[in-house]
């Protein structure tokens, strides 16, 4: 598979290199927004490893750009901790986010984390006949598609993952915990602002009021639902 390095400091984008290399990626880097949206549309681009802060277009732009043509994961590294930093990133459609300086073999678990979402989702590949639908709600898990009132909705990976374990079992309500261990595929820890932002995005997609939504709600102290129509 391809991943695109995009970061600013040479050493931080060559170590990182290194370590996809040794687990077999092809590897492709930026060290600017702009050559990371010249190389995705030249490229077969999985995955992007993409830092926030970088000249000419910085990683929050790029990656605005980039989700008008493309839904493959985004993994965003910011020096910054902050969680103003995390949610700008997971709002403006990252699908994971690290903190500088990290663990490389934490990135590598990340990003097979993510590959593997992305493949099983059927970005590439589509392996299930399942339809779930509710309302005007629809799921198509053998096409992988989305649809509201027969309007398709485009879903990041991380989105579809989300709204697919809600939908096929609408009216149940699945914790903040339970979403993010199954969507991430790892043990939940301070994971609330991630999936309250993925929430969110999936909310202004599907819903045709967001502040007031039909299908995607949320049981206050629990967690969210898809409402049963």
């Amino acid at each position: 598979m391809n991943i695109l390095v995009c970061d600013d400091d040479r050493e931080i984008a060559g170590a990182i290199e290194i370590y996809l290399r040794n687990e077999g990626y092809t590897v492709f880097k930026a060290f600017d927004g702009v050559q990371a949206l010249d190389i995705c549309r030249k490229e077969n681009i999985h995955l992007i490893i993409m830092d926030v802060m970088m000249p000419k277009m910085d990683g929050i732009q790029a990656t605005m750009r980039l989700r008008e043509e493309k839904n493959i994961p985004i993994i965003m590294l910011s020096a910054k901790s902050e969680d103003y930093d995390k949610i700008t990133g997971l709002n403006v459609g990252a699908d994971d986010y690290m903190t500088k300086p990290f663990n490389p073999l934490e990135l590598i678990a990340r990003v097979k984390s993510q590959l593997r979402r992305y493949t099983s989702l059927g970005a590439m590949e589509g392996k299930s006949d399942s339809v779930f639908t509710t309302g005007g709600l629809v799921v198509d898990d053998e096409r992988k598609t989305v649809t509201v009132d027969g309007e398709e909705v485009v879903l990041t990976p991380t989105e579809y993952g989300i709204l697919k374990m809600l939908v096929r079992e609408p009216g149940k309500v699945f914790s903040i915990e339970q979403i993010y261990e199954e969507v991430w595929n790892e043990p939940s820890y301070n994971s609330e602002n991630t999936v309250a932002v993925h929430i969110r995005r999936i909310r202004e997609k599907i819903e045709i009021n967001p502040k007031n939504p039909r299908y995607l709600k949320v049981v206050w102290g629990i967690g969210y639902k898809i409402e049963k129509i």
